[in-house]
């Protein structure tokens, strides 16, 4: 079979009872496996249904796949699950229950699809979804930023189909599916892509797997903490939980330097509070070939800073060349704003934007200037950061 649309573990078309159950939005279409490949099929088969809690980050998705939270604010799924990159209020999430009829669940609707630019049909089968407002008391899933954790067993959970051909789930089912070399996998599945795809399943017996509805989610492992960490989303495979046909799954060790690069440029940034601005005026002399530092305690604020938060700076100064300039993060990372430019002039007055998606918004920010040459003495004026 070539790999085509006709591989991918897609979501089957809902009767309006289930559809409704998952909150899919009014109108929208749903993808069916195209006619004539009904043997392509993606569901958690041969599992148990999960405990409320027992995986805080599993949201369920309006199309009929599944995700998981990689930010307060952010959705990790399938690329084939997804359109194409750009602004969309279609898609429902619900998330915080593993019953989708739950009335106490925690529904959002997207703002925004980031779909991988390689995204090959399936290869590089990983996306992001934007919500319109953060899920803030649920546990997110970090994924693996090295192959580390890419082998050993694995568990998967999933909303999809509990036999091959069946219908979707209201329960949270879960399963635990062992690693599957590429070499063996190959033997399935000559068009596998290593490094991009790991494959997972019992391969001589079958009888455990995702299928279809699962797209989407993740497959995850315990860390050398203990703690869960995401190595695959599930992609595709030959049928469900069929011996010697085990499931496919995007490689996220392989991705994840691109995934935080796209979740941190997403439009409206990470900080569910932007624009928020915090300063302080105070003057605070700067020593003749010395160190000062500025304080701005920041609380109040919800997530990450902003991928483009602003940083405004005045500087009385006799000789902006002597001068070097950092803004230091609460947690000691260090940001350079100017590194001993503009020569002979006088004083700094300059804005500069910086990506602090990787930084918690909450603590005590500094902006730390060093007088590197003697003579010239100055005082910092006073500064603003916006996050």
């Amino acid at each position: 079979m070539s790999r085509t649309l006709s591989v991918l573990r897609r979501a089957a078309l809902l009767t309006v009872g289930v559809a409704a159950a998952l909150g899919a939005a009014a109108g929208q279409s749903l993808a069916a496996p195209p006619a004539g490949n009904d043997d392509v099929q993606p569901q958690v088969v041969g599992g148990t249904r999960a405990a409320q809690g027992e995986f805080p980050f599993m949201v369920r998705l309006s199309m009929g796949c599944g995700g998981a939270l990689y930010k307060t604010d952010v959705v990790l799924t399938a690329a084939h699950c997804v359109g194409a990159t750009g602004p969309t209020t279609s898609i429902g999430v619900t998330a915080g229950s593993v019953d989708l009829q739950d009335p106490n669940r925690i529904t959002r609707t997207s703002t925004y699809v980031y779909r991988s630019p390689n995204y090959n049909n399936p290869a590089s089968d990983w996306a992001l979804i934007k919500l319109n407002s953060p899920i803030t008391n649920q546990a997110l899933l970090p994924i693996a930023t090295t192959t580390a954790y890419d082998s050993g067993t694995f568990t998967v959970a999933g909303w999809g189909a509990a036999t091959e051909g069946g219908g979707q789930q209201r329960y949270l089912l879960k399963a635990q599916v062992p690693f599957i070399s590429d070499t063996q996998c190959r033997q399935a599945y000559s068009e596998l892509v290593p490094n991009e795809e790991i494959c997972a399943g019992n391969w001589s017996s079958g009888g455990v797997d995702t299928c279809q509805g699962d797209s989407g989610g993740p497959m995850f492992r315990r860390d050398n903490n203990n703690a869960w960490i995401q190595v695959g989303i599930v992609s595709w495979g030959y049928g469900c939980a069929r011996p010697e046909n085990p499931g496919v799954y995007a490689q996220v060790s392989t991705f994840a330097a691109a995934i935080a690069s796209a979740a941190a440029g997403l439009p409206g940034g990470s900080n569910p509070q932007p624009g928020r601005t915090f300063e302080n005026q105070n003057n605070y002399n700067i020593p003749d070939m010395g160190t000062v530092n500025s304080p701005i305690a920041v609380s109040g604020a919800t997530g990450a800073a902003s991928a483009s938060a602003a940083i405004e700076v005045n500087i009385v100064h006799t000789y902006r060349g002597d001068l070097v300039v950092d803004l230091v993060a609460p947690d000691g990372s260090v940001y350079n704003l100017l590194n001993r430019s503009g020569g002979s002039a006088d004083n700094v007055n300059q804005t500069f934007t910086k990506n602090l998606s990787s930084e918690t918004a909450n603590g005590t920010w500094n902006l730390r200037v060093r007088d590197a040459a003697s003579a010239d003495t100055g005082y910092i004026n006073g500064w603003k950061i916006t996050l």
